[in-house]
């Protein structure tokens, strides 16, 4: 299975597997984002590609190309553009993708890492096939206001993504009782959540020492057993050749 890249400027872009760290993550009170796993594991998908140099960009709020200043470090070949106009910024990444046959690249903003007065766009690209390049394009929402990327850091992340998945799937509702085992493991689990956030107001707890529930993060189930034998606590892409 390869993920290769072609690169059409001449020099690679600065992609690199994608990290749990965030630094809003990092601000927070004893660094709680961390102890959850699902976000974690969002964050660590893919590969992030990162900005070539320190650049802003500020919308006037016009309709127009010219509404979009762009202000860059240093010369580059990869700095963004305003290039749809409507508060539209445009990376225009350089690189075309090829992936396995049936694999398509989703380019997003990165995961978990929100910028304020501007949304990254997302896309799904057929990279198995395509000969034509894609961009990764974010929308302004709010104008008069410097949005900066440092050097270094992600505007886009790409993740791989299995063409035809979604269409495959048939969605069902079921009453929860019609399993009876996942009934009891939820129940188990409800029952001693209640119980722990009662225990944290005691401040001589045990649930005050642990902090938090751990049973998912650990892949266990309710009774302490094992959950599932491929629990992830981490994703580890590959990096690129030239990054490594």
């Amino acid at each position: 299975m390869k993920l290769i890249a072609h690169p059409l400027s001449g020099a690679m872009p600065d992609i690199r597997p994608a990290r749990a760290t965030r630094d809003w993550i990092d601000a927070l009170p004893d660094q709680y984002g961390y102890r959850c796993l699902p976000l974690n594991i969002a964050s660590m998908h893919g590969w992030e590609v990162c900005a070539p140099c320190r650049v802003s960009a500020v919308w006037t709020g016009g309709k127009g190309i010219d509404a979009i200043t762009v202000t860059a470090e240093e010369s580059h070949p990869l700095l963004p553009a305003s290039h749809f106009g409507s508060g539209i910024l445009t990376f225009h990444i350089g690189v075309l993708f090829r992936t396995p046959p049936g694999i398509n690249l989703m380019v997003t903003g990165p995961i978990n890492h929100p910028k304020h007065g501007i949304h990254g766009l997302s896309g799904v690209i057929e990279t198995d096939w395509s000969p034509y390049p894609f961009t990764m394009n974010w929308k302004f929402t709010a104008p008069d206001t410097e949005v900066v990327w440092e050097k270094g850091e992600p505007y886009a992340t790409l993740i791989p993504v299995q063409r035809g998945l979604v269409e495959s799937l048939e969605p069902e509702v079921r009453d929860l009782d019609s399993d009876p085992e996942l009934a009891a493991q939820y129940r188990a689990w409800a029952e001693s959540r209640s119980q722990f956030n009662a225990d944290l107001k005691d401040p001589t707890s045990a649930a005050v020492t642990e902090r938090w529930q751990k049973g998912y993060y650990r892949g266990l189930r309710p009774d302490g057993a094992d959950g599932c034998p491929e629990h992830q606590t981490k994703v580890r892409p590959k990096p690129f050749p030239s990054q490594s």
